[in-house]
């Protein structure tokens, strides 16, 4: 996919914004004798009490040149110790001296209040959020996936307008679906919200880091044999994709349906989305039928799946 040069230039512009708001222009880290990268370092010792100067090159992806280099000015600074051992310096644990502790105290301290004072406080609450939240997914986005647990709960205030705009924008950019799907989704949620709570219903959101991950809800199928639950609205945003999250949604809706005595549960999908078909083909899902139709702008082939309990 080519990249845009407006979007270049406002990544460009934002990281102009940001390094002057934050103060990194500034000659010290918060006015301190410390460059940034040297911060960095106080802050990794500080943080996890000890470590290699290797380990810590790793985790900010420095040079182990520009490493060995800085180590060498802390210590002549008074600010960090290695254990004697005989050999490369990188593989010693470093710590910080007591006078260090206080540096990393101080610049600790420093950073809280810059970010309270620069970013926080000239912001209402809702501003506030919008700006942790653009933030958390800056960092999901552009980091590697971690060890951060996948949490199911059920969703809050808000969510559902969220899902609504994230899947209609999703697949309009994907499938070049129109405003006829997220019409339809709408619809679909709404239905949901307003079912009552028998026969057994349930939306689960996957939340990592903080984050929407996806969903999936099961609600008493319509115009269907009693005992016949629909799964609907499996959902998987792009930045999560390839971590299991749709197969864990998917197990979890067919676990519930189960304990709630329902006897069948069906879905309705398009044959181009793939990725689904595999999950619901992987958790015992038959399929019934296909019906070919326009929709959303496209002409599209609808599946029809069931799985027997």
């Amino acid at each position: 996919m080519p990249i845009n040069a407006a979007d270049i230039a406002q990544i460009r512009a934002f990281n102009r914004f940001y390094t002057k708001v934050i103060g990194l222009l500034e000659d010290g880290m918060h006015n301190s004798p410390y460059t940034l990268t040297e911060a960095r370092i106080i802050y990794e010792l500080g943080r996890r009490g000890r470590a290699t100067a290797s380990s810590i090159a790793e985790t900010l992806d420095m040079d182990r040149g520009q490493m060995s280099r800085l180590v060498l000015r802390l210590i002549d600074q008074g600010v960090l110790a290695t254990l004697p051992r005989i050999g490369d310096r990188r593989a010693a644990p470093m710590a910080l001296t007591p006078h260090g502790d206080k540096v990393f105290a101080h610049l600790n301290a420093m950073s809280d209040a810059a970010a309270a004072d620069a970013l926080l406080e000239p912001l209402d609450e809702f501003g506030r959020r919008d700006l942790v939240s653009a933030m958390r997914r800056i960092e999901t986005l552009l980091s590697e996936p971690d060890d951060e647990p996948l949490v199911l709960r059920p969703h809050r205030i808000g969510e559902l307008g969220w899902l609504i705009h994230r899947q209609g924008l999703l697949y309009h950019l994907e499938q070049g679906w129109n405003g006829e799907f997220e019409t339809l989704i709408a619809r679909i949620y709404a239905d949901f919200e307003t079912a009552p709570a028998n026969p057994p219903k349930s939306l689960w959101i996957a939340e990592l880091g903080g984050e929407v991950a996806g969903s999936i809800f099961i609600i008493p199928a319509a115009d269907e044999a009693p005992g016949t639950a629909q799964l609907r609205m499996l959902y998987v945003d792009p930045a999560f994709r390839g971590r299991g999250i749709g197969k864990r949604l998917v197990d979890e809706a067919v676990r519930f349906s189960r304990a709630s005595g329902y006897s069948k549960v069906i879905l309705w999908t398009q044959d181009c989305l793939v990725s689904a078909r595999r999950i619901y083909q992987a958790a015992g899902f038959t399929l019934e039928r296909e019906e070919r139709h326009q929709s959303f702008g496209a002409d599209l082939n609808g599946q029809y799946w069931a799985l027997t309990l």
